[in-house]
């Protein structure tokens, strides 16, 4: 119960509540991803003009501003 609050306020972040029109928007980007909550993630970040924090590869088909999360893929010889 602590960890979250304290990184959001060591990263300068706060969070976002889900208005009507986020799930409004849901329907409406192409169905690149079938998981509900990932669609309200790109729902939001349309509406808000936001980018999306993931380690999701499939959200970068949608037209999204992302900032990965996920591990550094290394390339081998």
């Amino acid at each position: 119960m602590v960890y979250v609050p304290a990184q959001l306020s060591e990263q300068r972040m706060s969070t976002l509540p889900v208005y009507q029109a986020h799930a409004l928007h849901v329907a409406d980007p192409p169905p690149h991803h079938r998981d509900p909550f990932d669609r309200l993630l790109v729902a939001q970040s349309q509406i808000e003009g936001i980018p999306i924090i993931t380690a999701d590869e499939q959200l970068r088909l949608y037209d999204v501003e992302i900032r990965w999360a996920g591990r550094r893929k290394v390339r081998r010889r």
